[in-house]
């Protein structure tokens, strides 16, 4: 299959990439860091499905670049939505779309949502982590047991690489449409997981600007054979004794 991957320079991007290749795809990969930003590029023709992961991440820098992540994530969509527009389009969106008036990361992730194509999937992540994640995320500073403050009302869904590009793949192969949730269906809260390891951190109480749970209902894609497989608990047990 000729598949156009956008983003593959990214955390999830970049391992999908090497798991497409592994699988005997034709992978045709763009990226900003090569040169190849969906707000300006040309896209390649003679493609069978696009794989849309580009785009700005974050609730914080969100706050900040309101208007970037607008441009990027909604108007940089619609150009590949209307370029492949009779071609299969599966994105990256996020749990945060659930309550897209938090920030303008998830409002930009909803608009991406509301954008017209006959033959889309939308996958709303949880929280992802494993190997290559940005080292602001918790999970990477937990493993470094550098944690200064946790949000005592935050309870998170925390979802492997691994397990997220294993449901790219299942719905790449099954007619699914509209948006789907990708994550374990386990609610973890974040002073949990510190107490459990033993990390001392400081109490914060959330603001509004952001989910207080984002637990995936994955019943769509259990129906299709998949499941997570990656335990929270055990990666960091695994991963905390080599940092």
């Amino acid at each position: 299959m000729n598949i156009l991957l956008t983003g593959h320079k990214g955390f999830i991007g970049n391992r999908l990439l090497q798991y497409l290749q592994s699988k005997d795809h034709t992978i045709i990969a763009i990226d900003k860091l090569t040169g190849h930003d969906i707000i300006s590029c040309d896209f390649p023709h003679n493609i069978e499905t696009v794989i849309h992961l580009a785009g700005l991440s974050g609730v914080r820098d969100s706050l900040n670049n309101p208007s970037d992540y607008w441009k990027t994530n909604v108007i940089g969509s619609q150009r590949i939505f209307d370029f492949y527009k009779t071609k299969r389009v599966i994105y990256a969106s996020s749990s945060t779309a659930y309550e897209p008036w938090r920030n303008p990361y998830a409002m930009s992730k909803y608009g991406m949502e509301q954008l017209e194509h006959p033959n889309s999937l939308g996958m709303r992540f949880t929280t992802v982590y494993g190997p290559g994640a940005r080292e602001t995320m918790l999970i990477p500073k937990i493993l470094k047991n550098d944690i200064e403050y946790l949000n005592v009302n935050h309870t998170r869904d925390f979802i492997h690489v691994d397990d997220v590009i294993s449901a790219i793949y299942t719905v790449l192969h099954n007619d699914v449409r509209g948006v789907i949730d990708v994550g374990t269906c386990i609610p973890n809260k974040l002073i949990d997981i510190a107490d459990y390891f033993k990390i001392d951190y400081k109490n914060r109480i959330a603001d509004e600007t952001e989910r207080l749970n984002n637990t995936a209902d994955t019943k769509i894609l259990n129906s299709l054979g998949w499941h997570a497989k990656t335990n929270l608990y055990g990666y960091i047990e695994e991963n905390k004794n080599v940092q």
